[in-house]
């Protein structure tokens, strides 16, 4: 089966739009495709994506309002040049964006504050406070309590062995005016911290929840190529962060009022990779590495909370431990790591013009995660207040991600060139993190190749995107059951147009 006339180069061209959304922070995909074109090759390409992610309170939170579409529109372009320096040796370089997140939340719902109604904790959070502080009180009451409650429900007509909240508080004032002066400091101090509770709520933020992250990376490729068959490679890689995040709404309680400004940084890791191909049938199956990037960032942080005058005293009054409290102030740098990942690309000839190809790509979400400098102090202190006393991180994924994309391009003349496609994606876990609420997704495609000339090629491509069901949780709830909204029956479209040159 001779196909040396169906060129590597228009099949896999004509996918522009591969990996523009997928698990946790994934866009582009990361593909080397270019890098193993034929001769000298350059190529500029733009990828863009038209969510719909909407959903509905649910869970832990007290209300069930409907949420609309979260997810912006975004775009991101890539380039590469690949050099064929000799028979045995290459240089590539290649541009792309590979991870990223542009998601703000509108409307009446969790993650948006609505003054005047939103507390520092969850009412069930609160209460939860309240009643372990009230059961301590009532063991120092001692033999007198139960007299005292008996006398408080002949009043109000209740139940003396299903006390309300308000007769046992009444029991406890009878007991403390009857001279338990641990009791009476104890009703002193609970009344107090209630009110610096009420106080400290005019302190949380205004306005939605909003994330945007972007990064680049810049990829220097060197390969050898010992015979037409093999070709080894590895090199440098650049790559950017920045972001902003914006917590705001009930979902996020104390967090209310959140806001992270992580200033453009740039760290190196490499890659590293081997293919084989025989030409003549157009098979090609390569293997590429990633590894993970450090980035070492003072990210600029502020949470409203914060300006509360009372806010150490209210969180004493809650029993957080004074060096936890010392520390909520401090500054330091925080680590952000990008993760490792490998991507496994298969193609060959089924027939003559027709090519089959695939990709498999794996990304260690599961050991990623995100705990800003000064979130991470605050989640400490606060942590034992919602049961994560190790405090928690602002993201964090309970699995990794896999993905599959699979299709049949074919030659159609000289000049046009079509295949289709279809995808699938595990998604990074569920319940999943409110700033990227989706569980993977299918996908089909749909792309075409002109070339007007045997050296050059215009491609675009389309798929449209189910995108899988999932629970929304806050940082304080990884790890847990618990989420605060379910998102949906929700899909996307992604466009895609690429300029290949061959010289």
């Amino acid at each position: 089966m001779k196909l040396k006339h169906l060129s590597t180069a228009m099949i896999l061209a004509t996918l522009p739009a591969t990996g523009v959304f997928a698990a946790a922070l994934d866009r582009s995909g990361q593909s080397m495709s270019a890098f193993f074109q034929p001769g000298n090759y350059f190529e500029a390409g733009i990828s863009v994506l038209d969510p719909d992610v909407a959903g509905k309170e649910a869970g832990s939170s007290a209300t069930r309002r409907d949420i609309g579409d979260m997810a912006n529109d975004y775009y991101f372009p890539s380039a590469a040049l690949k050099l064929q320096i000799n028979d045995q040796f290459s240089f590539g370089l290649l541009y792309d964006q590979p991870f990223g997140a542009d998601a703000e939340y509108s409307g009446n719902n969790v993650f948006v504050s609505n003054p005047g109604s939103d507390t520092i904790l969850s009412q069930k959070a609160l209460g939860d406070l309240a009643t372990s502080s009230i059961q301590k009180l009532v063991q120092a009451s001692g033999s007198a309590f139960t007299p005292a409650l008996i006398e408080v429900t002949k009043v109000t007509g209740g139940d003396p062995t299903k006390p309300t909240q308000t007769e046992i508080l009444g029991a406890l004032q009878q007991v403390a005016a009857g001279g338990n002066t641990t009791v009476g400091a104890g009703l002193t101090a609970l009344q107090k911290t209630q009110a610096a509770i009420n106080a400290a709520n005019n302190y949380l933020g205004t306005g939605g929840t909003k994330v945007k992250v972007d990064t680049q990376n810049l990829s220097f490729v060197f390969g050898y190529q010992p015979t037409k068959n093999f070709n080894f490679y590895a090199g440098p890689v650049l790559q950017t962060v920045k972001g902003n995040v914006s917590l705001r709404g009930q979902a996020y309680s104390l967090y209310n009022g959140y806001d992270a400004s992580i200033k453009e940084t740039t760290g190196a890791g490499w890659l590293a990779g081997a293919a084989y191909q025989i030409p003549e049938i157009a098979l090609r199956a390569s293997v590429t590495y990633r590894s993970e990037i450090d980035h070492k960032v003072n990210i600029d942080e502020n949470l409203s909370i914060l300006n509360f005058p009372g806010l150490t005293s209210v969180l004493a009054g809650l029993d957080v431990p004074a060096s936890k409290l010392q520390a909520i102030n401090s500054s330091g740098k925080t680590t952000i790591t990008t993760p490792q990942s490998v991507n496994l690309d298969f193609q060959t000839g089924i027939m003559a013009d027709t090519v089959a190809f695939a990709n498999v790509r794996w990304v260690n979400w599961k050991d990623f995660s995100i705990q800003p400098y000064k979130f991470g102090k605050v989640s400490e202190a606060v942590g034992g207040l919602v049961g994560r006393p190790n405090g928690f991180n602002l993201v964090e994924y309970s699995d990794d991600q896999w993905s599959v994309n699979a299709g049949v391009g074919r030659k159609l003349n000289d000049k046009w060139a079509g295949n289709v496609s279809v995808g699938w994606d595990s998604g990074a876990g569920n319940p999943v993190t409110t700033l990227g609420p989706t569980e993977g997704y299918w996908n089909v495609g749909l792309g075409v190749q002109y070339s007007p000339t045997p050296q050059t090629f215009i491609a675009g491509g389309v798929k449209y995107f189910w995108l899988g069901d999932a629970k929304a949780q806050t940082g304080a709830q990884a790890g847990s059951d618990e989420y605060v909204a379910d998102f949906s029956d929700n899909n996307a479209i992604a466009y895609g147009l690429k300029l290949g040159y061959k010289f």
